[in-house]
């Protein structure tokens, strides 16, 4: 899952000078189990930048035009964008709609200031509007929830959609002994944070205390307030490190906002520091801690008073210290845990990928509708049942059925229709996994619009692409020119056997099928010997004048060689191939079968074909150069170093009828056990998903 994190334009995310909202990006990224998976965007002129996974977006000054609305444009137009699956925008409502016609998968928003003091959330029609188009709403404080809230008459109706999700910071050990006699006021040094109100207490607090101290953290050049005093020390702004560092020895703690604060980082990192802390009561802020002196009076003589009694009672001072540490909870793995389940909530697939529950899925091949049945017995409709036998729910696509019933004078090939159709199942299906199997049409653009979505791409592909076998320079670049887009490529030939190289690339036998191989032709009596079947084209369908394959050259050859063996040749002498069910009666009367596929062999390959031979109870023979006795022993298939060898052996096994019945026996038992099409479906579905599995796919070394 692809996190993008859009932060506010110019918001100054280094170490130097970040502030509330860069931190809490920072530290909670930091402790997400997601972290990998997130990148953060914004656009600042610092360079010491607070994490690895932050894009700086360069932006030139237009003054005819909006710098945010710029900013927002920079970002949708950068390559990460495209594979965001939860889009985070922080405290500026209005890039929701900025975004909103570019953008349809999940958004969140942060607020971390008044809802009702930002552009995109002042009005009710605002917050209305981002009620009906933000997933999720997540609020620091109660105070920020419940200003968000004002003018909605029920809010029980939109509830789910909204979050609570304080600040935070990280909790060390803290030696109490040494703390020392310091009290401290960190931000803005104006009056809506209530620093004059600071000033005039602490100067005379000073005078009366002056073995304490006072430190002052922060600046503000908009505003002047000057408090002078010997034991008054002001160190101007500093990076979050140092004033985490420093109040470990702070003793008490000042926070006295006029404004409505939000919430109150200050409060909060003292409270994790041990400090005792002094509040006003004022927005978020008494949410902070729940051990806090809260002043009732919000000016210098209160909080004089209250400061002095702290001093003066130095077991009162030292329980609040305590007390605040001890309540103190909003550490950066406790949020960021909160978080992580609200972004598993909006990826449905990744709760059922891992869960290994049932996912969707598209599944894109010739299903071969227009054939009316006649090439029902396909490697795409087992995968297929595969995956439907494991409990999955599966969209077919029928790409070439598509193509050929929608072209027009505007697409006379058919194409831009499947694309299309394509992308319409997606929006309406919301498949977690594609699986594509020779589907040449469908096009970049429709997978780089799949892969936006961040759903899961995998092609299967059953025709040889070894150089020694025939096609292949369009094999090859039928498998190839979607290897940057799939996630897996699955193939019958040996990957690694190839004069090219496949990312991700595996191979895996040809399936049989319970619903297809159905017969067990050991059991019974055949007329036949050997069954052999081919074409000049599956779509075709009928053999074409005047092309020769170079199989029948073999094939007249071994026919000539063994007088005594009744041979089921289909495909050649002008005996035209079969297909569906009279396949199936056509084999049912043979007891052997020759696996013979187009081109020298190669390892591993071999078509569809011999999942219908051994899976049908024939014995079968392979010619031993395709190594799959690798994959099968002796007692369940047969192989052959040349046609004299393959000769004796075919008169062997018709005189030796135990044996013959045995090996035939043997390889449809552990065909079934090992290669059948809910094995072969589970085994797609593990690789593309990199699943750490506990089952053996025995062709794995």
């Amino acid at each position: 899952m692809n996190i993008s994190v859009l932060l506010p334009f110019k918001e100054n995310y280094s170490r130097k000078s970040a502030g509330a909202v860069s931190l809490f990006v920072k530290d909670t990224v930091n402790a997400s189990k997601f972290k990998k998976n997130i990148t953060i965007f914004g656009c600042t002129s610092e360079k010491d930048f607070l994490t690895k996974n932050y894009i700086n977006l360069k932006q030139t000054k237009n003054f005819f035009k909006s710098s945010n609305k710029q900013y927002v444009k920079n970002f949708i137009n950068h390559e990460k964008f495209i594979s965001t699956d939860i889009l985070e925008i922080h405290n500026r409502p209005s890039y929701v709609k900025l975004v909103k016609s570019f953008y349809k998968q999940n958004i969140f928003l942060y607020f971390h200031n008044d809802p009702l003091s930002m552009d995109g959330s002042k009005t009710l029609i605002d917050r209305i509007f981002l009620i009906k188009n933000v997933d999720k709403i997540i609020f620091n404080s109660n105070w920020s929830k419940n200003r968000f809230l004002i003018g909605f008459k029920n809010s029980n109706n939109f509830e789910d959609k909204i979050l609570i999700c304080y600040q935070s910071t990280n909790k060390v050990p803290i030696n109490f002994n040494k703390k020392e006699k310091i009290i401290s006021f960190i931000g803005k040094l104006n009056s809506a944070k209530g620093y004059d109100i600071f000033g005039k207490a602490i100067t005379k607090i000073l005078d009366k205390y002056p073995d304490w101290k006072a430190y002052v953290i922060g600046d503000e050049p908009r505003e002047k307030h000057d408090f002078f005093h010997k034991n008054l020390l002001k160190f101007g702004f500093k990076e979050n490190k140092f004033i985490l560092n420093i109040l470990k020895k702070i003793s008490i703690s000042i926070i006295t906002s006029r404004w409505e604060e939000p919430f109150g980082r200050a409060s909060l990192e003292a409270s994790s520091r041990g400090s005792a802390v002094i509040i006003s009561n004022k927005g978020g802020l008494p949410e902070t801690t729940d051990a806090a002196i809260i002043l009732k009076d919000l000016d210098h003589n209160n909080l004089y008073s209250q400061i002095a009694k702290l001093i003066e009672n130095k077991k009162l001072l030292l329980n609040m210290q305590k007390s605040n540490y001890k309540s103190f909870f909003l550490t950066h793995d406790y949020v960021s845990n909160i978080l992580d389940k609200e972004r598993t909530k909006f990826n449905k697939s990744l709760i059922n990928i891992h869960l290994k529950k049932n996912i969707k899925i598209m599944h894109i091949t010739n299903f071969n509708y227009r054939f009316d049945g006649r090439l029902q017995y396909n490697t795409g409709r087992r995968i297929n049942n595969g995956f439907v036998r494991l409990g999955h729910n599966v969209l077919t696509v029928s790409d070439r059925d598509i193509i050929n019933q929608n072209k027009n004078l505007i697409s006379p090939s058919g194409k831009l229709n499947l694309q299309k159709k394509i992308t319409n199942s997606y929006n309406n299906f919301k498949p977690d996994l594609v699986v594509l199997g020779h589907a040449d049409s469908v096009s970049r653009e429709t997978l780089n619009f799949l892969k936006s979505k961040n759903v899961k791409i995998a092609q299967w592909f059953l025709d040889p692409v070894s150089k020694l076998g025939p096609d292949y320079k369009n094999n090859k670049k039928r498998i190839t020119e979607k290897d940057e887009l799939v996630d897996c490529s699955f193939l019958t030939s040996d990957p690694h056997s190839l004069d090219f190289k496949l990312k991700n690339s595996y191979f895996i036998p040809n399936p049989c099928d319970e619903s297809f191989e159905i017969l067990k032709n050991y059991e019974n009596y055949c007329y036949f010997d050997l069954f052999f079947a081919m074409s000049h084209g599956v779509h075709r369908g009928l053999l074409k004048e005047g092309k020769i394959d170079k199989r029948e050259i073999f094939l007249r050859k071994l026919i000539s060689k063994n007088k005594h063996i009744k041979f089921d040749i289909y495909g050649m002498n002008g005996v035209q191939p079969i297909w569906g069910d009279s396949f199936l009666n056509k084999i049912s009367n043979s007891s052997m079968g020759l696996n013979l596929s187009r081109g020298n062999p190669t390892k591993y390959y071999s078509s569809d074909r011999i999942a219908q031979l051994m899976g049908n109870g024939l014995l079968t023979f392979v010619d031993e150069k395709t190594k799959l006795h690798e994959l099968f022993s002796k007692k369940m298939l047969v192989t052959y170093k040349n046609i004299n060898d393959l000769s004796e052996k075919l008169n062997k096994y018709k005189k030796d009828q135990k044996e013959r019945i045995n090996i035939a026996k043997n390889g449809r038992e552990f065909y079934f056990k090992y290669f059948n099409s809910t094995i072969i479906s589970d085994y797609i579905i593990y690789k593309t998903f990199s699943f750490k599995n506990s089952k053996k796919f025995i062709w794995e070394k």
